[in-house]
């Protein structure tokens, strides 16, 4: 999935459960910033195009560690484990944010590795959808949609 799609899916994630916390501002960071990390090890991502994530290039493959659950769970436990303040919006955000990005990339054609490296199973669901394909922009344009009217009935 392209980057704007991923975006749009997690702002709806943000809209959900914007309520649930204080710190509105630390849980929308979370979950941009975990919508984000994923593709760090991609080149031409957004974050992998930034001269601190191109080590990781070389050593992990693309939708390899960095697209799995066992990665989010990893990070998790360590967000757990060392931060005090703002725990819960970070935590929670994270969750949000990565987890929907794994999400909306096993729709696509080249699917995720939910357990990498305890299984090299992939999934795949729908058949798959070509990033930036017709399907994908349709998948684009209802989370748009969803938003505004999550917008419009949220803060109108």
């Amino acid at each position: 999935m392209l980057l704007r799609t991923h975006i749009a899916i997690s702002l709806f994630g943000i809209l959900v459960f914007f309520s649930l916390f204080q710190e509105k501002a630390i849980f929308v960071l979370a979950v941009i910033v975990a919508t984000l990390f994923p593709d760090i090890d991609c080149e031409t991502s957004k974050l992998g195009r930034k001269g601190i994530f191109r080590p990781f290039q070389f050593f992990i493959k693309h939708r390899g560690f960095f697209h799995s659950f066992t990665f989010l769970i990893l990070l998790v436990i360590l967000c757990f484990i060392f931060l005090e303040n703002f725990r819960k919006e970070i935590i929670f955000g994270f969750l949000i944010g990565y987890g929907l990005h794994l999400i909306a990339d096993s729709f696509t054609k080249k699917g995720v590795r939910f357990f990498y490296p305890l299984t090299k199973k992939k999934f795949r669901f729908l058949g798959g959808i070509r990033s930036g394909g017709k399907k994908e922009i349709v998948v684009f344009s209802f989370f748009i949609a969803i938003d505004i009217i999550l917008i419009v009935l949220r803060f109108l």
